[in-house]
């Protein structure tokens, strides 16, 4: 059984996360979403959120795509983490080539830390290259409009954060 890691803070989990993981289930039998707690991030949502938000979205992509999504959080290192889930491979999803350099970085430190899980990209869709959780907050939080971004469920979230 392949085994891939697609980790993330997702916060919150966007149409562009969707997107990597749809694509991510074509190489891999078992697609584990590893959720980082990520303090330094100061995440708009708790751990549970996150999670919850996440297993809400992906339900009905183990049908549609004969892949095994399991939602773990994690606040160990990721190639700790890929160990833990027998993961063969850390899939990473890309945007711009600034996504790049970072991920870059990353490959070489977890390729020193264990050399026997590869890391694979993906770039995102075109139609998706924009979208980041971070711009998705900001336009939620100054009252614009969000549902081409995320789900319905996403969606009502984000704005009850905001008190809407």
């Amino acid at each position: 059984m392949r085994i891939g890691l697609y980790p993330g803070t997702f916060d919150p989990v966007t149409h562009g996360h969707g997107d990597i993981i749809r694509r991510a289930c074509a190489l891999v039998d078992r697609l584990v979403i590893g959720v980082a707690i990520n303090r330094d991030k100061g995440p708009l949502f708790t751990l549970d959120e996150r999670v919850e938000m996440l297993q809400d979205y992906t339900a009905g992509f183990s049908a549609d795509t004969g892949c095994e999504i399991v939602v773990h959080p994690f606040e160990n290192l990721l190639i700790q983490c890929a160990r833990d889930v027998n993961a063969s491979i850390i899939i990473r999803g890309l945007r711009a080539v600034a996504d790049f350099e970072y991920e870059y970085q990353m490959v070489g430190m977890n390729r020193a830390l264990d050399n026997k899980i590869e890391t694979v990209f993906l770039m995102a869709d075109a139609r998706h290259q924009a979208i980041a959780s971070k711009l998705v907050k900001e336009i939620a939080r100054l009252d614009g409009e969000i549902s081409k971004f995320v789900s319905p469920e996403v969606e009502a979230r984000l704005l009850a954060k905001f008190g809407r």
